[in-house]
């Protein structure tokens, strides 16, 4: 009886045990429930346009059928077909990922270098560099765009002067005029990196660079082997970020190159959808390449968590 009662006794510690460490229901889904409001607002502001893109990129969409002269036809991946089957899509596709790594990794460089540097400066250096990354980041794309092309017009810039390159047009040659495009970017988009990289500095705790440093690590060894390890979560995020507003950049190219450049020579896969889409009223095919951008956009971003999600790293 005794051997009975001490049985039952230690079944119900056990019980009142997991009962205590088991999460209650109400509290699985809590977040799912403030988070709702925003998923809504999410969904409508996206999941609708992304199913009419990829239902556009399946019809027959031009300018007859805009205007009702002829019927809406479904066409399947024909429209990718012939996406697929036009050289100067991938010619484009190519120029596109060359040009948004370039940024990208241009973007991160000056934007953690710049904010290691806020670190190592005074309190009003430190205030006058913030004040003037803020700046150029709210700076809208267009008016960026516009200025940058006036500091290096070939008639009236001073960048010529000062280089003394005369009457030389940045904007004329295909990889001058993607030099310019990028240095542009790069100014718009660093202090986004800078800002938020300098906050995750300054969370480090002080003892442990004060220790790299007396152990005789320069400071490239500190970024190296220590900011960069406890920094990678926000890392990966502003890495991440880049890579979607370097890949879909329009504004600039658009502004700066005219279009596109001469003959098509800076187009990226923005600029050349709305080409497609709107300067030659072929909807589907600008549909189309819009999709092929999300995939492609989706799948780095994917294979980019995994890898990290592989080697243990928590997001």
């Amino acid at each position: 009886m005794a051997a009975h009662d001490t049985v039952e006794k230690t079944a119900g510690r056990v019980a009142l045990t997991r009962a205590a460490t088991r999460p209650p229901r109400k509290r699985e889904w809590a977040p799912w429930v403030y988070l709702a409001p925003a998923l809504v607002v999410l969904g409508g502001l996206l999941v609708y346009p992304v199913y009419q893109l990829g239902l556009i990129s399946l019809l027959e969409y031009t300018q007859a059928q805009v205007s009702g002269g002829e019927p809406t036809r479904f066409q399947g991946f024909a429209n990718y077909a012939e996406l697929f089957g036009d050289p100067e899509f991938w010619q484009v596709l190519l120029a596109t990922v060359v040009f948004a790594g370039a940024c990208v990794v241009s973007t991160l460089a000056v934007g953690c270098a710049l904010a290691v540097l806020l670190t190592r400066v005074r309190a009003v250096p430190r205030l006058a560099l913030m004040l003037a990354a803020l700046g150029a980041w709210a700076t809208p794309a267009i008016t960026g765009s516009t200025v940058w092309l006036l500091l290096f017009d070939p008639d009236f810039g001073p960048v010529n002067r000062i280089l003394g390159l005369g009457d030389h047009s940045w904007t004329y040659g295909r990889y001058s005029a993607f030099f310019l495009v990028l240095l542009e970017v790069v100014w718009c988009s660093f202090p986004f990196v800078m800002v938020t990289v300098y906050a995750g500095i300054r969370s480090v705790p002080s003892e442990v660079l004060e220790a790299a440093a007396l152990d005789g690590a320069s400071q490239w060894r500190i970024w190296r082997s220590v900011l960069a390890p406890i920094l990678r979560p926000i890392l990966v995020v502003v890495t991440i970020q880049s890579i979607i507003w370097d890949f879909k950049v329009f504004t600039q190219i658009y502004v700066m190159t005219g279009g596109g450049g001469i003959a098509g020579q800076n187009l990226v896969l923005n600029v050349y959808a709305y080409q497609k889409a709107f300067a030659s009223s072929q909807y589907s095919l600008g549909s189309a390449i819009g999709v092929v951008m999300l995939v492609m956009l989706l799948a780095v971003t994917l294979v980019y968590l995994r890898l990290l999600r592989r080697q243990g790293e928590e997001l």
